[in-house]
């Protein structure tokens, strides 16, 4: 209930529609006309998802969007309209809405789109978090500390300054978009720039216009020709985050560009030579989403001239504490707290933990620890995650190691998965938690679904 959704439409009746549906998951404030946004954008508070409409009564939804991103660059704004054209929504995106739905809309639909929002923004914070944390006193050099992670950057050291395609994989927060930065830095391309896509985060009619552009008249509402990422990216690097997610017919017109060097824009007849580098992305194992059809196998063997997979922070435990040390000083500097770093009690118990949400979860814990800690030093008092592996543990009953708390939770879950039939997504909605959380419970405390 803590993350604040902020529904920006002129319409009272569908305003108070939304806000009755959102509200039983996330605290809901209301703005009912482009004054209202412009008040609130002028307060201190920052919401994590603005739903605007873009036919306000007095002011062009278009037309904010460019104030939201800039006032809150972190919150994620879908864009609501009754009027839907490709173009609209292109240009939506363009200005930095995250998605695109139009009226009427299934709000079952509308509440995953709001959740794929919020994970949306706890990634984009994390690679930011994550990015400060491995750099040491601003500079380029990230703080690796284990054998796995140092030989990561021997390859990346070695294969930066080519132009072969870079396949990065890894767990949800390991730091891909940090690898992919330092592979962008290191480059000859580093003076170009680096053009960045979630492939899951765009809608299917999107991506392609996105990615290779579109002339004027492809579609309707198609009013000028428009420049894609290959093109913009231009001299440069371009970085696919979450390649599987990709629509396979798109991944097929992807392989094409890259056999080819050449894009042409969506209902063009012209081809231009295209000259980027290629780095892509993605959580899942790449066997795994070949044989789940996620993945075309000539493709990966396209975009994995060479591989790159980072473990996870359970494997990696020589980088626990250097991150948490980083996580530390930011967050004792923002909170005005004068704490100068972990007690034995709490280094063990940091370092003995599994990390299931990788480095998200280890910055998450850190910071809640500077708030809560009384002292000049963090204890194992402040610290909220337990003293014991979770790896490994299953089976119907919790397990003597979790904590009563613990216990009583991953039974709600346990037996909340049996009343769906394992139906992740049902599940947690039933338990009023986002999928990103139940799917880490799951894992922290050795769920077999």
């Amino acid at each position: 209930m803590n993350k604040h959704i902020l529904i920006v439409e002129d319409d009272a009746e569908i305003r108070s529609v939304l806000a009755d549906v959102l509200q039983t998951q996330y605290r809901v404030s209301e703005a009912g006309s482009g004054a209202a946004l412009k008040k609130a954008l002028a307060g201190a508070e920052t919401p994590d998802v603005v739903m605007l409409d873009l036919n306000l009564g007095d002011a062009d939804g278009m037309d904010l969007l460019p104030h939201i991103k800039r006032r809150w660059p972190e919150t994620q704004v879908i864009v609501l309209t009754g009027n839907a054209t490709i173009e609209a929504a292109v240009e939506a995106t363009k200005r930095g809405a995250f998605h695109f739905i139009t009226k009427p809309f299934e709000f079952g639909n509308l509440q995953v789109t709001v959740e794929r929002a919020l994970e949306h923004k706890n990634l984009r914070a994390e690679a930011t978090a994550l990015r400060e944390a491995l750099t040491s006193g601003g500079g380029a050099s990230p703080i690796f500390h284990s054998p796995a992670m140092h030989a990561v950057l021997r390859t990346i050291e070695r294969v930066a300054p080519s132009d072969v395609p870079i396949l990065i994989t890894g767990e949800s927060g390991t730091g891909k978009e940090v690898i992919a930065d330092l592979v962008h830095a290191l480059s000859p391309r580093s003076k170009n720039k680096m053009i960045k896509i979630n492939c899951a985060a765009l809608p299917r009619e999107l991506i392609e216009s996105e990615l290779f552009g579109s002339v004027k008249g492809a579609y309707t509402g198609a009013h000028a020709d428009r420049e894609g990422l290959f093109r913009q990216a231009e001299g440069g690097t371009l970085l696919l985050d979450e390649i599987s997610e990709m629509p396979i017919d798109t991944q097929s017109k992807l392989l094409r560009v890259l056999q080819d060097q050449e894009v042409r824009p969506v209902g063009g007849k012209t081809s231009y030579k295209t000259n980027c580098r290629i780095i892509a992305s993605t959580n899942r194992r790449p066997e795994e989403a070949i044989k789940d059809g996620k993945l075309r196998e000539d493709l990966y063997y396209r975009i994995s001239a060479i591989s790159v997979h980072l473990p996870p922070l359970r494997e990696r435990q020589d980088d626990i504490m250097p991150l948490a040390h980083a996580f530390l000083k930011r967050f004792a500097a923002q909170a005005n707290r004068e704490i100068r770093g972990f007690r034995p009690d709490a280094m063990d118990r940091l370092t003995a933990f599994d990390w299931p949400g990788n480095v998200r979860q280890l910055q998450n814990e850190i910071q809640r620890a500077v708030l809560l800690c009384e002292g000049s030093e963090i204890s194992a008092a402040d610290l909220s995650i337990s003293n014991v592996k979770t790896a490994g543990v299953a089976g119907e009953e919790a397990d003597s190691s979790f904590t009563l708390l613990e216990g009583v939770e991953r039974n709600a879950i346990i037996q909340m998965l049996k009343e769906t039939g394992g139906n992740k997504l049902e599940a947690a909605k039933r338990l009023g938690i986002g999928r990103q959380t139940l799917y880490n419970k799951i894992k922290a405390y050795g769920i077999e679904v």
